[in-house]
């Protein structure tokens, strides 16, 4: 950095000496613009106005429009350091109409997109947003990636602020990859944050976990706490929205532990509000109250609204958890005082009514235009107030008017306390509805996350099987492989084909029962016709592999969606097949166990880790292994099975020994569950 300082004045100052003696021509006025570029970047405004205003008398002298033009746009840029957008925009509009007369279209769009910041950091995002957009097809064409930077990052705000998130958006990733073009450490980190707060706004919560994380990966420990502080409560958060309380915890007492140590009030508030939230949630009720009533603290102390405003929430809940009605009724109350008045604040707006800055300049009233007040214009006063018999009347009057307020006050307690019971069991009314509403709307997130990752594996496993068909017949058309060899290939074609075919099958069948919702459609069927359809489609993998089936299943009736329960069939003997080995034997069996149905798929292949059990049928650990052959699979079919069979009120779980085999355990209702 000294060097570069060093570097900089060295040049500030052989431009200043090469000026002193050049002739008072054209090639002066670009060397004078290159010296006051130097200034502007080392913020010497005023030394760089100096030489504005003399470059710009020269132009004129000279007729040189181009130099005019600059000097107009540089002068108009140090209005804008010292906020003095008056000036600004009326250089930046004399610089305009200076570049519209040479044709410099680069010019023009500088000049745009300054005027375009001005305007939006003023409030005016629908002319900040038209002169913005006018640059960048500018910028875009030649390709100029400081200027690109900047004026992305300009609309993706304007966007916000406008609530056009999707297109706030849009412009981040653009920002995010010019920074990254021009390794802007600092840009990236900012566009890489915003990015991940309007996913995080959009619900789109799994992309928002995606964008805080790679946040923190480039974080400098030294140089970045307070967004490092800012971000761990957020990614917290987020994963609390999962309830993936593991790591909504890491991530909070991180959160919580740097924000304290740094004193980060802001950072210490989000971490300390949502660690209430997640203590609240697993019931831990003291240490929440604690943590929520330090957080209302620190938000009245520092005036964070928005952060203010999720305390209260958290304290409605607190306080209905615990049976503290009246509390919960305080809270209520002064939460939606504020929710009213931040909605009219942080309203967003798209002012068509604003005009930009008028550039008529008023003249300054003069000093001597001051209103004054006659000295004989003020009224009298006494000596003593203890002498004005008025004065003592009025007071005898006032107290006697607030005895009887006192006395009104008091025959109306009785009154107020009915009203205050009345509330108490309006609140308790509407605390059940919203605790309905809420395992509602957990219970539709379970069933869509269900429905998304059950997409995932099929069209995972579709796609295998329709690119591998597909791969054979290139090979014969091609002429690759002769027709015998392509005979010899049929039977794994023809096993692909079946597959693709089942896949298809389960999924119209999975559709057509979802057309008006996502739950199962139970219905009584004979579980052993599901085993011996699913045992079909892996004859001719069994036959490679020389494996040992035996089909020890009995003529039994479950009551399920028969569709999902085909998918975690097929799932379990698939996978069973997988990881067995030649030779390996493969056992199917379904018993009568307490009135229920436990159907039992056992291999004798290559077992699985202790330490990867628990891995199996968790959807975020995504764990996957590759079979006896190197058989791919998407890490997503167990966890797919558990929640099918979770939904159709079943259980499902994994006995195995690494190198000795597995035994996967379904358990079926075989009637309807009594109400």
């Amino acid at each position: 950095m000294s060097l570069s300082v060093f570097s900089q004045n060295e040049k500030i100052d052989e431009l200043t000496v090469q000026i002193a003696f050049k002739k008072p021509d054209s090639t002066k006025v670009d060397m004078s613009l290159v010296l006051i570029n130097e200034l502007y970047k080392k913020a010497d405004y005023n030394k760089a106005l100096l030489y504005v205003n003399k470059t710009s008398k020269l132009s004129e002298e000279l007729n040189y429009i181009k130099g005019l033009a600059e000097s107009s746009y540089y002068r108009a840029l140090i209005y804008t350091e010292r906020n003095d957008y008056l000036n600004a925009i009326d250089n930046y509009k004399k610089s305009r109409d200076l570049y519209l007369k040479i044709s410099d279209t680069l010019g023009v769009a500088r000049v745009s997109n300054s005027i375009g910041l001005i305007e939006i950091k003023r409030g005016n995002y629908a002319i900040g947003l038209q002169n913005s957009l006018s640059a960048i097809n500018i910028f875009e064409k030649q390709y100029l990636k400081d200027e690109l930077s900047t004026a992305y990052n300009n609309l993706a705000e304007a966007y916000f602020k406008t609530n056009q998130i999707d297109k706030a958006i849009e412009f981040n990733y653009k920002a995010l990859d010019v920074r990254k073009q021009l390794n802007d450490t600092e840009g990236i980190k900012i566009s890489t944050k915003n990015i991940a707060e309007l996913y995080s706004l959009l619900k789109e919560h799994r992309k928002a976990i995606e964008y805080y994380e790679k946040v923190l990966d480039i974080l400098n420990p030294k140089t970045d706490q307070n967004l490092r502080g800012e971000i761990l409560p957020k990614l917290g958060s987020e994963y609390l929205r999962f309830k993936e309380y593991d790591k909504a915890s890491k991530y909070l007492v991180e959160g919580l532990k740097y924000n304290r140590k740094q004193d980060n009030k802001e950072g210490l508030l989000r971490a300390l509000n949502a660690i209430g939230n997640l203590n609240l949630q697993n019931r831990k009720v003291k240490l929440a109250e604690k943590q929520l009533n330090e957080a209302y603290a620190i938000a009245q102390k520092i005036d964070n609204k928005k952060e203010l405003l999720e305390n209260y929430k958290l304290h409605i809940a607190l306080d209905s958890t615990r049976g503290y009605f009246q509390n919960a009724f305080f809270w209520q109350n002064k939460f939606y005082d504020l929710k009213d008045s931040l909605s009219k604040v942080d309203q967003p707006v798209f002012p068509t009514d604003i005009s930009p800055i008028d550039l008529i300049k008023t003249e300054n009233t003069s000093e001597n235009d001051t209103v004054t007040v006659k000295e004989n214009e003020l009224p009298e006063t006494k000596d003593s107030w203890q002498n004005n018999s008025f004065l003592l009347y009025a007071l005898i009057a006032l107290s006697t008017v607030l005895l009887i307020l006192l006395i009104y006050s008091l025959s109306k307690t009785k009154y107020h306390k009915d009203n205050l019971k009345k509330e108490k069991e309006k609140l308790t009314q509407e605390q059940v509805r919203t605790d309905a509403i809420l395992e509602q709307t957990h219970h539709l997130e379970e069933v869509n996350q269900v429905k998304d990752k059950l997409f995932s594996i099929v069209s995972h496993d579709l796609k295998d099987s329709i690119s591998s068909i597909k791969a054979f017949l290139d090979l014969l058309k091609e002429d690759s492989i002769s027709k015998d060899e392509f005979y010899e290939l049929i039977p794994e074609l023809s096993e692909n084909a079946n597959n693709a075919s089942s896949l298809l099958f389960n999924l119209l069948n999975w559709s057509k029962s979802q057309m008006q919702n996502l739950e199962p459609k139970p219905e009584l069927f004979n579980i052993q016709d599901v085993f011996q359809t699913k045992i079909a489609l892996v004859e001719q993998k069994v036959e490679d592999k020389r494996i040992v089936l035996i089909d020890e299943s009995q003529r039994d009736f479950v009551y399920a969606d028969r569709s999902m329960i085909e998918i975690v069939i097929q799932n379990l003997i698939t996978n069973a097949v997988k990881f067995s080995r030649i030779g390996d034997v493969i056992t199917i069996s379904n018993v009568d166990a307490n009135g229920k149905s436990l159907i039992c798929v056992e291999d004798s292949g290559v077992g699985i880790a202790k330490e990867n059990i628990d891995k199996l049928f968790a959807a975020h650990k995504n764990f996957t292994t590759a079979g006896t052959k190197n058989e791919k699979g998407t890490g997503l079919g167990l966890t797919i099975a558990k929640d099918l069979v979770e939904l159709n009120n079943g259980r499902i779980w994994v006995e195995s020994t690494e190198n000795v085999g597995s035994k996967f355990f379904v358990e079926l209702p075989k009637s309807e569950a009594k109400a």
